[in-house]
């Protein structure tokens, strides 16, 4: 293989950011979808628009349940890569229920002096509630149970996801004024930053949305001027998106083409996570923008054992304390055995102890283990940061 024909093979298989073609991105988004949308009420540009009032038959029967949920997944892997249910929930009475519980969780964090930091906007001028799920589950199980026996909510994320989906939620609540996010893709490689997506291969980068499925159930009424989610339809087409989201020529070509669509309370939108979104500015006086931000992981996403990897660091440690020190071994060397001892992603975790600040994510505990040895540690110290990092990350 010559020089060329091997940067084209490595250009195939591991993508960069510098490589990244904006004309390549808007040749993705021009081509159409080409599959029929049967259930869809209309369409808003090119986003389907389903009225769920009319699907609850279709729900009950397996044939045109599965129907619907090849469309959803259509839409959703090769059309816009978003969809809207209208009357998700044709009785709101969960939602306000839930919204209540929501703002008595908001007015005791406040009082605690718990302060929510965002992955992609400002902390401080709107509210945030992690794990929104456990908590609203835990203050009032009624609540819970009717808001999740929603069937259209279960039927999309079987459509993305298959059957043992893992539901999480976070509350957003954006008051006047609040400021918009800037564009972004979303879990798993959107929280990387681009040294670390640009080292996992092209494959990936395929596989990451089929992972998640992102939504939000519209928890007040939601015009164009309070800020409902920025959207850039087809934009989960492009591959090398993961790296590009960060370019200022692709967060202003965003700007310039991203649409929004007003949401009424019960609706539900879904949209794949490559997509390229942003929730927006609310610029009413009055509005308290509140969604129920949904993030629906696979069941593949879990290894097949369990391990304490927290005793395994412990136990290797003073090993790679030793290694280092009289330089028998590289530094790759040492590297290989921290990724095959210690935990090496920062999710799942709890984030009101463990939160996203100065980056995307929090620490993992490879990153521990590597400052542990730069700073030349003891065993102890490695102890306690490790028993601290066990404690943030659990419930």
């Amino acid at each position: 293989m010559n020089a060329t024909d091997q940067r084209s093979e490595t250009a195939r298989n591991w993508y960069r950011e510098s490589e990244c073609s904006l004309e390549a991105f808007t040749h993705q988004l021009a081509r159409k979808a080409e599959f029929d949308l049967r259930f869809a009420i209309e369409t808003n540009g090119d986003i389907p628009l389903y009225d769920c009032r009319a699907l609850e038959e279709v729900l009950i029967d397996p044939a045109g349940e599965q129907a619907l949920q090849a469309e959803w997944a259509n839409v959703l892997r090769d059309g816009a890569g978003v969809l809207v249910l209208k009357h998700a929930f044709r009785d709101t009475t969960p939602v306000d229920e839930a919204t209540c519980i929501f703002e008595q969780i908001i007015r005791q964090e406040r009082e605690s002096g718990t302060h929510a930091a965002d992955h992609f906007a400002k902390a401080g001028a709107n509210d945030r509630i992690w794990n929104a799920h456990e908590k609203l589950c835990l203050a009032a199980p009624s609540v819970f149970a009717r808001y999740f026996s929603n069937a259209f909510i279960a039927s999309v994320a079987q459509a993305w996801l298959g059957l043992g989906f893992q539901m999480t939620t976070q509350v957003n609540v954006v008051r006047p004024s609040g400021e918009a996010q800037q564009a972004h893709r979303d879990y798993h490689l959107g929280f990387q930053t681009v040294e670390q997506a640009q080292r996992f291969p092209a494959h990936v980068h395929t596989m990451s949305p089929f992972l998640t499925l992102q939504g939000a159930v519209a928890h007040s009424d939601m015009p164009i001027e309070s800020g409902p989610t920025k959207l850039l339809l087809f934009s989960q087409r492009y591959a090398e998106g993961y790296l590009a989201w960060r370019r200022p020529d692709f967060r202003e070509f965003f700007e310039t083409h991203c649409v929004q669509l007003p949401l009424a309370k019960g609706d539900a939108l879904f949209f794949n996570p490559a997509l390229f979104h942003a929730a927006g500015a609310n610029r009413t006086q009055d509005v308290q923008r509140m969604a129920n931000l949904l993030q629906i992981s696979s069941a593949y996403g879990r290894a097949m054992e369990t391990v304490d990897r927290m005793r395994m660091c412990e136990a290797v440690y003073p090993v790679l304390l030793d290694w280092q020190a009289n330089g028998e071994f590289t530094a790759a060397a040492i590297e290989s055995v921290i990724a095959s001892t210690a935990e090496g992603y920062a999710f799942p975790t709890n984030l009101d102890r463990d939160p996203p600040a100065g980056g995307l994510a929090p620490a993992s505990q490879q990153a521990l283990m590597r400052r542990a040895l730069e700073e030349k540690w003891n065993a102890s110290m490695l102890r306690e940061a490790l028993e601290l990092q066990a404690w943030k990350r659990s419930r």
